[in-house]
């Protein structure tokens, strides 16, 4: 009974520390606001030209910004407290938002006005991605960060889960993208408040004089760290080629018919495989063979999107995407800890930014490439030349980069030295 409780206490680790629980209680409002807003922007915008190209520049006007400013980006999270950054860029959200709510209540007959706030919101998750992530190793010590990682992701993917609900639920029910829009502004505002109770002990900022080799410290550091730089890359052409989400509003609507509120179900299910999946992980982290894991989950994520493209069922397709986000949870907390325990914190904002510019165009410039082929091929062909596009990058990966196929465990053990020269920047096993 003892080891049971023991063990019990050990799987919610992260949790003995108020500042990762203000941490995710931002995290969880933020990212529930977010996918509330993607909701009614989506159908907004598809109610407005019926073009599935116009959801794909969704993502690019949310992706180029990032794109544009992550080298400042990251030298800002290396250089300012990342407490400070975080806070201006959760009130920047919830201007953001407030933007669409006027632009809706005058009831746009173009979607130009909404790609310019959500410009305005790239600019901001610019700022927010590289901070947000080189922010959370100081919030618990090293050997919780595992757990802390999969308790963070598990509370990211419920938001993904509940957001989407949500915002489906009450764009059906007043039949207008206003009221989503401004319970977004009031959620990314109460996230602000969270996070501003958040204390910090640690030196954050680094005294160090800017110049354009530090600036690119990032880049010179994942170029030369094999496993780090094969981690995010795989991620980064897996799931630009197999983006089947930015579609969600044309299968919603023209091929499984279920509506706005349908769109919302559609949207949160992946979230629940993967927070079911965190939590798994959580309780049971992973302790051999992490490398070919993630090779695996990523080929997986593939074959699902194939599946989930050719399907007219509502609950095949719903059973795909929930098998799509448990298979990506796993990579994601992979290569989370792969990046974060791998890289020394006066390089985590650098490197951080360079990881944001790989998720962001693993998911809006996916977008942008799954509505560019949907507005070409079709939408069902273009989700499943994705969803092969992904299994052959992974077969790709796996012959190019042995270091990330011999990765075993995440944490090496004590006996195990480490060496941040290593090329794969993380123990292995002997």
């Amino acid at each position: 009974m003892h080891a049971t409780s023991s063990e019990s206490t050990s799987s919610r680790a992260a949790f003995r520390y108020p500042n990762f629980r203000y941490y995710m209680s931002s995290r969880f409002l933020t990212t529930t606001s977010s996918e509330m807003q993607s909701v009614a922007v989506g159908w907004q915008i598809y109610e407005i030209t019926h073009r599935p190209l116009d959801l794909g520049l969704v993502g690019l006007a949310q992706f180029l910004p990032g794109i544009l400013l992550f080298l400042i980006a990251g030298h800002t999270a290396d250089r300012l407290p990342r407490l400070r950054i975080l806070k201006a860029c959760y009130l920047g959200f919830s201007t953001c938002s407030l933007m669409l709510l006027a632009f809706a209540l005058r009831g746009p007959a173009s979607p130009y006005p909404i790609y310019a706030a959500l410009l305005l919101n790239g600019v901001v998750r610019a700022f927010q991605g590289p901070a947000s992530q080189a922010f959370l190793p100081l919030l618990v010590p090293q050997e919780h960060f595992p757990n802390a990682v999969a308790w963070g992701a598990s509370i990211f993917q419920t938001a993904t889960i509940v957001g989407p609900m949500l915002g489906g639920f009450v764009y059906g029910f007043g039949g207008h993208p206003g009221l989503v829009y401004a319970c977004a502004a009031i959620g990314y505002f109460s996230s602000f408040i969270f996070i501003s109770s958040i204390e910090i002990e640690r030196q954050e900022s680094q005294s160090e004089a800017a110049s354009w080799a530090m600036i690119l410290g990032g880049l010179e550091y994942i170029w030369r760290n094999k496993l780090i730089f094969s981690a995010i890359s795989l991620d980064l052409f897996a799931v630009l080629l197999g983006g089947a989400v930015a579609l969600l509003p044309v299968y919603a609507r023209e091929i499984l018919h279920v509506g706005a509120t349908g769109l919302g179900l559609l949207r949160s299910a992946p979230g629940i495989g993967a927070v079911i999946t965190a939590i798994v992980v959580a309780h049971w982290p992973l302790k051999r063979r992490a490398g070919i894991a993630m090779l695996l989950c990523v080929f997986a994520f593939g074959a699902f999107t194939v599946v989930f493209g050719i399907s007219r069922n509502l609950a095949l397709s719903l059973t795909m995407l929930v098998l799509i986000g448990a298979v990506d949870m796993v990579s994601v907390i992979i290569r989370h800890t792969l990046v974060q325990l791998g890289t020394p914190d006066e390089m985590r904002g650098r490197v951080s930014a360079v990881n944001m510019v790989f998720i962001g165009a693993s998911n809006e410039v996916g977008q942008f490439e799954s509505g560019i082929t949907a507005q070409w091929f079709g939408t069902v062909p273009a989700v499943v030349l994705g969803g092969v596009g992904t299994i052959v990058i992974v077969i790709l990966w796996n012959w190019l980069f042995p270091v990330l196929r011999g990765v075993d465990r995440l944490i090496p053990e004590p006996s195990i030295a480490v060496s941040a020269d290593k090329s794969t920047g993380l123990a292995e096993s002997a």
